[in-house]
């Protein structure tokens, strides 16, 4: 899942504000030493978190099911990750990261919740709606200023980019088959040898019917009900 999100925000960059553009997207540590090897203009989305959004977790089973309706199978609801990226702007001149850093709110903005036609694999297969959030108050127990103290870096202009996506960990458990007969009732003799009369079998629209009949005749329940007062 991981993986996809990358692949998904690299596409929404490089197709965006960046179309056309020598620009190049990574997702590396902005490390002292990394920052000494750029030569191109660069943006770099480093994924410097990940945690489980528990306000998401839900219980129970979730089916899956065919054009007709039918179950073919159950899984428990998938799981919710907040991926956390730190994304930041790197040329020669301060003045072209900050131009980088706005075309990248140009492109993100917009997108509060991932185009579908662009999500892929796992994620394309879930229908989900998955949410972007971008620059929005950071609230990861690790200050911004701690992340660049790690990295060994110099702290610099960045975008808290936030991709809150499912990831299904759930085994499948299957499902009998689907019911397509009524009710059978066989008569059988005290000794519990089936007599020589069929089996008769009560499909659902034989019992709406008998209902609707018995309606007719008699009304529903709530005029039975009256009569009997």
């Amino acid at each position: 899942m991981i993986h996809e999100v990358d692949d998904i925000l690299r596409g929404l960059l490089t197709r965006g504000s960046f179309a056309g553009s020598d620009v190049e997207v990574t997702f590396d540590a902005p490390t002292r030493d990394w920052a000494a090897r750029r030569n191109a203009p660069t943006i770099d989305a480093y994924l410097y978190d990940i945690r489980e959004d528990t306000k998401r977790r839900q219980r129970g089973r979730v089916a899956l099911r065919d054009e007709q309706g039918i179950t073919l199978k159950e899984h428990q609801p998938p799981r919710w990750f907040r991926l956390s990226y730190l994304v930041t702007a790197w040329t020669k001149r301060p003045q072209d990261e900050h131009r980088m850093l706005s075309a990248v709110l140009h492109t993100l903005l917009p997108k509060e919740i991932l185009p579908p036609e662009d999500l892929t694999g796992t994620l394309a297969g879930l229908g989900l709606s998955i949410p972007l959030t971008v620059a929005g108050l950071h609230t990861e127990a690790r200050s911004l200023a701690d992340i660049w103290s790690a990295l060994g870096g110099e702290l610099k202009p960045s975008l808290d980019v936030v991709i809150t996506a499912p990831f299904l960990a759930s085994p499948d458990y299957r499902v009998g088959p689907p019911v397509t007969e009524g009710l059978g009732v066989e008569v059988r003799g005290a000794d519990g040898v089936p007599g020589d009369g069929p089996v008769r079998f009560h499909s659902a629209e034989s019992v709406d019917a008998a209902k609707a009949e018995f309606t007719t005749k008699h009304g529903t329940a709530a005029t039975l009900q009256e009569r009997r007062k």
